[in-house]
């Protein structure tokens, strides 16, 4: 029982946030600038209005700008949450005379409507308070109180929020994605979203769970995948990518012809070849796909040129991935996997290719490592 106790009493403690310096300067600065556009607009547009910010606008400043990935914080929450919730502050404040009764009405019923309109937005239960308890000058104002200040104020700071959090790094709006699927079109989910916790998964435990989550599922989901690296990378321990990795590369230079990179392909059975500069740094990727299509054009360009030889340059992918020989093991495996990639460049400090590891060295590393942990 006194364990108990001490427990409960411990939820009355603040709990630490998972912010660095720079995030605070960043959500603090964001929200004075979000709220002073907002005043000075309102101010433009409504001159006539008498007050240019209402006081829930600052709590819905710190969702924007503290927390935008925040369900409760995206623009339908704000804008549909406060006006919703100023309508029916009015209705209650004009058909219940009695405000003791109005004000609790208004914000229960608000949060209601929030709930079925799928805009809940903690601001809002202050938005109908404030519209049953502004006095004279708000109940004067009446239904259009709704529009000019509350829809306009937060109309004004959610387009604020959009350019301050995407100029400052973060994804705003922060709508919610699908389940990443696999690269080949044939609707299954990557491979490593078919082990472990997978998105159904997520959805059933929250179905249980039964409460308001303030994070998004995708968010939920990436957190799960980061978890399920460090937990990989925690097995496989100090593994580098240098351990792995194969040192003796078939790769050609970008002045090289497609056809000699044919000939490589074929005489080695490989996916793809990496291109290499004179000191060995990593220019590009030429794979099967790539070479197929170049020849096809270049049957075409002999018969206009006789003689005409294409060269990688023109054939290979510039986009390319690369790791160091120090890089831990567990990296590999979501470039091997969920991203695609047939082999990955090993490199060292100076970007100079030392080595590969395809999906047939990084399978034999997992064989390996569950053998391991069996015995």
């Amino acid at each position: 029982m006194r364990a108990l106790f001490q427990q409960w009493l411990h939820g009355f403690l603040p709990q630490p946030l998972p912010s660095g310096k720079p995030e605070r300067i960043r959500a603090t600065i964001g929200a004075c600038v979000g709220l002073f556009v907002t005043a000075l607009l309102t101010h433009v547009l409504a001159p006539s209005q008498a007050s240019w910010l209402i006081a829930p606008m600052g709590a819905s400043a710190v969702l924007l700008f503290c927390v935008p990935a925040s369900p409760l914080a995206q623009p339908w929450s704000v804008v549909g949450g406060n006006t919703v919730s100023a309508l029916i502050g009015v209705a209650c404040a004009s058909l219940v005379p009695d405000t003791l009764l109005a004000a609790p009405l208004a914000g229960c019923l608000a949060i209601a409507a929030m709930f079925a309109l799928r805009c809940l937005h903690p601001p809002g239960g202050a938005v109908a308070l404030t519209t049953v308890l502004g006095g004279h000058a708000v109940h004067e104002a009446g239904w259009m109180f709704a529009l000019n200040p509350v829809a306009l104020n937060s109309t004004l700071i959610v387009l604020a929020a959009i350019l301050y959090n995407n100029l400052t790094g973060r994804r705003y709006p922060h709508a919610q994605h699908a389940a990443d699927r696999n690269l080949h079109g044939t609707g299954d989910p990557a491979p490593n979203a078919r082990l472990g916790i997978t998105e159904h998964d997520l959805a059933a435990a929250l179905g249980r769970y039964g409460e308001v989550l303030d994070v998004s599922r995708d968010d939920l989901l990436a957190i799960v995948d980061d978890a399920r690296q460090l937990a990989l990378q925690r097995r496989f321990k100090e593994r580098t990518c240098g351990e792995l990795m194969s040192t003796r590369i078939v790769f050609v230079s970008p002045r090289d012809t497609v056809e000699h990179a044919r000939e490589l392909l074929l005489r080695h059975r490989l996916q793809s070849l990496p291109v290499l500069d004179e000191v060995r740094h990593l220019r590009g990727v030429l794979a099967q796909e790539d070479v197929l299509r170049q020849l096809g054009w270049g049957a075409r360009l002999r018969q206009l040129v006789p003689g005409a030889a294409l060269r990688v340059q023109d054939a290979m992918q510039q986009r390319v991935v690369a790791l160091e020989v120090d890089d831990p093991l567990a990296q590999l495996v979501p470039l091997l996997t969920d991203k695609g990639y047939h082999q990955v460049a090993i490199v060292d400090k100076e970007g100079a290719m030392v080595g590969l590891v395809s999906q047939s060295d990084l399978l034999a590393a997992l064989s390996e490592e569950r053998l391991e942990t069996a015995a």
